[in-house]
């Protein structure tokens, strides 16, 4: 059955990140956007990188510039925002679409593996949030609107298990 793990994307810097270099570690994967009015949910994640992250956990960010033209940088631009902004410590992904027929094919299988309200797929805005047991199966989908902090029942749960 197919996982998370069977997945890899480009790193903000170029390179192919397989996502099984994830393997045993508890996810939170978002696509992120530079000029959102969600963009402070940055702050909220780096937040849950340095609390879990010694546990076993990263955020995954993907940024991506379907959602009102709000990612509209290079990697570069991208990387220096989420580093001077928010101080991102967590792996940052090359930008993609989450829709689509260039829908990246991890957001593919997050989308069917855990479908949206009223069963839709498609992913409704920036800062939507899927969280990945350790095995690499989706086990949550959090609309934008959900805070990075609301999640931390969830992430515990799955670190502790």
């Amino acid at each position: 059955m197919t996982n998370v793990h069977d997945f890899s994307a480009k790193a903000l810097s170029g390179e192919d990140v397989p996502l099984s270099d994830f393997r045993g570690k508890v996810l939170l994967v978002v696509n992120t956007a530079s000029q959102c009015g969600f963009t402070s949910q940055y702050a909220g994640l780096e937040a849950l990188q340095q609390q879990y992250g010694p546990r076993g956990f990263s955020v995954l960010g993907f940024p991506c510039n379907q959602f009102g033209q709000q990612e509209p940088g290079d990697a570069e631009e991208i990387r220096s925002f989420c580093s001077l902004s928010y101080n991102v410590t967590f792996p940052m992904f090359a930008k993609i679409d989450v829709n689509g027929e260039g829908a990246h094919p991890l957001y593919k299988h997050l989308k069917s593996a855990k479908a949206g309200l009223l069963g839709s797929e498609a992913i409704k805005w920036n800062f939507t949030k899927f969280l990945v047991d350790r095995e690499g199966r989706v086990t949550e989908r959090y609309a934008p609107t959900t805070k990075p902090e609301a999640l931390k029942g969830d992430i515990e749960a799955l670190l502790a298990g």
